[in-house]
């Protein structure tokens, strides 16, 4: 059986195709949706398709998911296909915009469902309440590989299928997903064919000394992750996009080593953050959650202190970023709490919300962030 529409999904990219439509992926601009990017647009050119536009989001400076600023920067290119990847399923508002602005919106996603949908043509995920699709614990780029060996066929190139397992492999495990059922085996297919990858920008990690020194496999794996995760947005691409997309092996090997750099300041700072954080927190130590922001922390890195101080103090961690109107914001949870479930108790104070059970994250009003911590707790003083 079929994840939900996949196959639909499927026809309506040949159709596209074949009808020389323009085609946008837009994608979440964590490893998950690069590696989805990187794997649906390889696939549609090995298919004879063209690619119109390639778009990631600046966490910084638009948040998560779909953004009127991304749309508006896009509109010229519609009428168009708009593929998001890895994001979409709580952008209520923005995809009535895109629709109005005439792109056809298709979202594959595999995060929690909400108390609604969003009207995209086609939504793919999983956890949508009417699939009956037996494994619920895919990552996006999961899902992709599924939907290109669907377009492929019986014609999907053995090297470029190894390859595209390489990629799921690395963003599974960078998104924390379960490592059992078939992302077990993605995971295992995966790394081993990582070990003799042709992709450049795979292959420059083996030639750089300090990687090259490791004696475990796992713990290169692990490192390739961290330094792809240090990723930011440039002109609308990730920087493990175009590391990962780079054709030339120096090229790829300057890339490769500069994103090394900023992954060990990005720790650094990482660090920095969480110190300063632990000094508040033993203050407060009697509360039932970590309820706090700063106009200075940078957002890509909220989601790596949460979980540092989440498993240190096994309790719900709301940390957000205060701008001058609103907070963007990332949740993590421990062991056996849903932080999608306790922000949809309190949804009427959000102006979004979403991910995982263990990780997710929201955006709010500033006048809303006092009344959104009471709900909460009440939320949690129930449980």
């Amino acid at each position: 059986m079929e994840i939900k529409n996949l196959k639909k999904v499927a026809e309506r990219i040949k159709k596209a195709i074949k009808n020389k439509e323009k085609i946008i992926l837009y994608g979440d601009a964590d490893l998950d949706g690069t590696a989805s990017v990187i794997i649906l647009r390889e696939t549609i050119k090995n298919l004879g398709g063209e690619i119109e536009a390639v778009y990631f989001p600046n966490r910084e400076k638009e948040g998560y998911g779909i953004n009127k600023k991304a749309l508006n920067f896009l509109k010229d290119k519609a009428p168009a296909l708009l593929i998001a990847l890895d994001c979409g399923i709580g952008n209520f508002e923005e995809v009535i915009l895109a629709k109005k602005l005439e792109f056809e919106v298709i979202i594959i996603e595999h995060h929690e469902m909400l108390n609604k949908l969003p009207a995209a043509e086609i939504i793919v995920d999983p956890k949508q309440k009417d699939d009956s699709y037996s494994f619920k614990g895919l990552a996006t780029v999961g899902i992709v590989f599924k939907l290109s060996q669907i377009l492929f066929g019986k014609k999907f190139p053995q090297s470029l299928r190894k390859n595209f397992l390489e990629l799921v492999a690395l963003a599974t495990i960078a998104d924390l997903m379960p490592r059992v059922d078939e992302n077990r085996i993605f995971i295992e297919e995966g790394v081993e064919s990582l070990k003799n990858t042709w992709r450049p920008g795979l292959k420059a990690f083996f030639k750089i000394n300090s990687i090259r020194s490791y004696q475990n496999f796992q713990q290169v794996v692990q490192k390739i992750i961290s330094v792809l995760n240090a990723s930011e947005t440039k002109d609308h691409f990730t920087e493990a996009y175009l590391l990962l997309t780079e054709k030339d092996e120096e090229k790829a090997k300057i890339l490769a080593k500069n994103l090394l750099e900023k992954s060990g300041l990005r720790q650094i700072r990482i660090r920095e953050i969480t110190a300063k954080l632990e000094e508040g927190i033993l203050k407060k130590m009697n509360e039932f959650l970590i309820f706090e922001g700063a106009t200075d922390w940078p957002l890509t890195l909220l989601g790596p202190v949460a979980s540092r101080i989440c498993h240190k103090y096994q309790k719900p961690i709301f940390l957000f970023r205060k701008d001058e109107e609103k907070s963007q914001g990332a949740v993590r949870m421990p062991k056996g709490l849903d932080g999608v479930k306790a922000m949809a108790s309190c949804s009427q104070l959000l102006e979004t919300y979403g991910g995982h059970a263990p990780a997710c994250g929201f955006r709010i009003k500033n006048e809303n962030l006092k009344e959104f911590k009471k709900c909460l707790i009440e939320y949690f003083k129930e449980l």
